[in-house]
């Protein structure tokens, strides 16, 4: 899978987080689920700020730089941990790249919301934007930031 998103797409609700990159930001989060790599926060707030903006900003089109990335980011963790870092497995066809159906946890949460997305709607938005849609509509995810996400997709 080649992502298409813009490297630098950060988005409103993570805006008073983003100067500091104290949170991992969406981006950074499709990324790991991209190469395969579970990343915790307090191996996140072990990073210098370069190195945090470097995962940020490091190119991910291809292959090899999805290689890339997951090398640098596996020595980042063994660098500040000692440990190397837990791998995630890596989908073949993931939920978010599928514009076929909308997936039925989002549909749960919307409807949490009173909300429904429909199927135009869903193929209207990027790969990165239903990434952090599924993200945030997660049964064990605290889910606030859903709505926000909602809003600023221009899904209601």
């Amino acid at each position: 899978m080649t992502p298409t998103d813009s490297p630098l797409e950060f988005f409103q609700f993570e805006a008073d987080f983003v100067d500091s990159l104290r949170c991992i930001p969406m981006q950074v989060r499709y990324k790991l689920d991209t190469c395969g790599i579970k990343l915790k926060l307090s191996h996140w707030h072990q990073f210098s700020q370069e190195e945090r903006t470097q995962l940020v900003t490091m190119p991910y089109r291809t292959q090899q730089e999805v290689k890339a990335y997951r090398d640098y980011l596996n020595h980042l963790v063994l660098k500040h941990t000692g440990e190397l870092a837990k791998d995630l497995p890596v989908e073949a066809h993931p939920p978010w790249m599928n514009v076929t159906a909308v997936p039925e946890t989002l549909q749960e949460q919307a409807s949490v919301t009173d909300m429904t997305v429909t199927l135009e709607q869903w193929t209207t938005l990027t790969p990165l934007q239903r990434f952090v849609l599924l993200k945030l509509s997660r049964p064990s995810h605290e889910n606030k930031n859903f709505l926000p996400a909602l809003k600023e997709f221009h899904l209601i």
